[in-house]
């Protein structure tokens, strides 16, 4: 598999097993990052190491929305240079591949990549904003549509299988699986073809022989 393309290209088409595979590669990224950050504050404190290590896995894709919210930049958490840079790179980092492999998933499933705009962007926005709303009644539409885009577009890229056959992104990913794996079989050597039985007054002696020329 070609790795820079499918945690990196917008082109093409992936399914539903390696969009999974992508979030939990994500998840794996994600702790690794955490580990690196606790083994960055133990070397650099003064005095003995403490004891008690708490592990912070949160690199979220909340954290995206938060950038274009002002209220999120008049408060902000108490971290030192070590946590910017490393929440800062892991976000840009997840963020990416997310987008990619969602978009490609997308493309499997027909869809034109823009769809994550609804799908993900415009449900997360709300999210991040609906506090700033009045608490009233006609706000439920704008809640239930933000979930109903929400839930579509996790049963779009997580649990429907994609398009069958090649669509106007590229060729069915699981087609080019089992076209290689049939492909050995529809090479096999046809003995009764390629041997022929010698009468023993024949020369050369008699006896089973490869025909000439096969």
């Amino acid at each position: 598999m070609d790795w820079t393309w499918y945690l990196f290209r917008f082109d093409g088409r992936i399914n539903r097993a390696l969009l999974w595979q992508a979030l939990l590669i994500v998840a794996v990224l994600a702790a690794l990052l955490g580990v690196i950050g606790q083994v960055v504050h133990l070397l650099s404190a003064e005095g003995a190491l403490k004891l008690s290590i708490k592990l912070d896995f949160n690199f979220g894709l909340d954290d995206l929305f938060k950038l274009v919210d002002p209220r999120a930049y008049r408060s902000p958490p108490s971290l030192d240079r070590s946590d910017l840079i490393l929440k800062g790179s892991g976000l840009a980092l997840f963020s990416w591949i997310f987008l990619a492999t969602t978009i490609k998933r997308l493309h499997d499933r027909n869809k034109s990549g823009w769809w994550i705009v609804a799908f993900f962007f415009i449900p997360g926005l709300y999210s991040q904003f609906s506090d700033l709303l009045p608490d009233s009644h006609w706000t439920l539409p704008f809640d239930l549509s933000a979930s109903i885009l929400w839930l579509w577009g996790l049963v779009e890229m997580f649990c429907v299988p994609g398009t069958s056959g090649h669509n106007r992104f590229g060729p069915d990913p699981l087609a080019k699986v089992e076209g290689k794996a049939a492909s050995p079989l529809a090479k096999g050597w046809d003995q009764l073809r390629e041997i022929e039985f010698v009468p023993p007054s024949a020369s050369p002696p008699g006896g089973m022989h490869v025909k000439r020329g096969s």
